[in-house]
């Protein structure tokens, strides 16, 4: 048996080594639209729009991030983004932690008819709701132009719900049982006892939640279109115009200012969303 061994790890590597190989051209082919968009925020406009397609970084990079910076007001827009995704991904993470963890541990009379509500929102386009809550938020509330109209009314997450109760499932009662009989309450279980369990799911649903504002464009653009409270996508947008020609390469500088963070956050935490994903996922 042990005469089979290196054998086996032999014929694992050669199969590990031709599976990289065969998906190395479909990376490739993902990592080239992000390569070319930092190229393109290296070069002047002129370079961009000609007929040779420039391959290489430029020296206009820094022009550019002063060009979307004086036309979009850029670096107000990106720190918008910064504090409206931190914040929305904190707070509903929150709830859907609260709600995850009551739906999964208590028995309370309508708790199958609220968790059916709950599933049957997933199946409302969110066509059908934006415009009542812009009405809501911009005429009622008057929050227009508000990062608070950008991040509370979003909040409440029915997959970040069903995530978390299914992850709150998987916990042993024994642990909440033990907790309970030594005097601990409600909340000191929940905040002590069951949330530290579950740390690698509530760090992939941190991770989804940042990334879903971050990326979001619609709702923004409706509720504050103003420079002072838009977010970065929205700058982005304002420049394309039917009007006039884009600043490609200003356009692309602020593109890869936006996407830089989400790489970066990705890579260093890959492992706590890889391993915090299968754990919401058994049940």
């Amino acid at each position: 048996m042990s005469a089979l061994l290196p054998g086996v790890k032999a014929r694992e590597r050669w199969r590990g080594l031709w599976l990289t190989l065969a998906l190395l051209p479909v990376a490739l082919l993902w990592l080239s639209p992000l390569y070319l968009m930092g190229v393109f925020a290296t070069q002047p406009d002129a370079a961009i729009l000609s007929a040779d397609t420039p391959l290489l970084p430029g020296g206009e990079l820094f022009a550019n991030i002063g060009r979307i910076v004086a036309i979009a007001t850029f670096d107000r827009a990106l720190l918008n983004s910064v504090l409206v995704a931190l914040a929305y991904a904190l707070l509903s993470a929150a709830l859907s932690s609260l709600a995850g963890y009551a739906f999964a541990r208590y028995r309370f009379r309508g708790r199958g008819l609220l968790f059916g509500l709950l599933v049957a929102t997933l199946t409302v386009p969110y066509a059908v709701v934006i415009i009542p809550q812009y009405v809501l938020v911009a005429r009622d509330l008057s929050l227009a132009n508000t990062l608070v109209a950008v991040i509370v009314p979003p909040l409440f997450n029915a997959l970040g719900v069903l995530f978390m109760r299914q992850t709150f499932l998987g916990l042993p009662a024994e642990i909440v049982d033990a907790a309970r009989m030594d005097g601990a309450g409600e909340f000191r279980i929940f905040f002590s006892v069951a949330l530290p369990l579950v740390r690698p799911s509530l760090a992939a649903l941190l991770i989804i939640l940042f990334l879903a504002s971050w990326n979001n464009y619609l709702w923004p653009l409706l509720v504050a279109p103003q420079p002072s409270a838009r977010t970065a996508p929205v700058a982005l947008g304002s420049l394309l115009t039917v009007n006039s020609v884009p600043p490609w390469g200003a356009l692309m500088a602020g593109a890869s200012l936006m996407t830089l963070p989400m790489v970066a956050l990705f890579v260093f935490l890959q492992r706590h969303f890889v391993s915090g994903i299968t754990a919401g996922a058994v049940k």
